[in-house]
């Protein structure tokens, strides 16, 4: 019998300006000491940037040879580009630690992502918190940045250990 207690599954309330479960995680994620107030301003607000950006030069949302309508749809692309599809965990076998790749579930996706996304929005400095996560969005939508450079790493590190693969149970 386990000795864990049972994962409890929150339903995921969507967020009442968007209708977006997307955009209510990115607020979740945001908040900090239970100012949800002043993460929605962020998160609206880096969208609202998207947008502007969108309006400038709408030749760069382009995905697949068609061009996105929506600034929500650019965060989901960008979003997509960020999520890790397999990461490195230790695996004790014999008294010794191997570094074991192993896939990653789709939740553990989006969090890493928008985990990501907040930690190097908060880093960029000389810029309000919405116009760095804005930029973190452009630039994962375009395939480069910080949270991609972070990706690539994690798949760099899964590919390497690939020969300890056999250990993942």
């Amino acid at each position: 019998m386990s000795r864990r207690g049972k994962k409890i599954v929150k339903r995921v309330v969507v967020d009442p300006k968007y209708n977006s479960e997307l955009v209510a995680h990115m607020i979740r994620v945001i908040m900090q000491d239970g100012k949800k107030t002043v993460a929605e301003k962020i998160v609206y607000g880096a969208i609202d940037k998207v947008a502007e950006k969108m309006k400038e030069d709408p030749s760069k949302f382009v995905k697949d040879e068609k061009p996105l309508e929506s600034a929500l749809e650019v965060v989901s692309a960008a979003i997509d580009n960020m999520k890790p599809q397999v990461e490195v965990k230790t695996r004790r076998v014999g008294g010794t630690t191997y570094p074991v790749p192993v896939p990653i579930a789709a939740n553990r996706q989006m969090s890493l992502a928008l985990r990501w996304t907040t930690q190097f929005a908060s880093a960029r400095h000389g810029m309000g918190m919405p116009a760095a996560v804005a930029a973190e969005i452009i630039d994962a939508f375009q395939g480069q940045g910080n949270v991609i450079k972070k990706r690539d790493d994690v798949h760099k590190m899964a590919q390497a250990n690939k020969a300890f693969a056999h250990y993942a149970w």
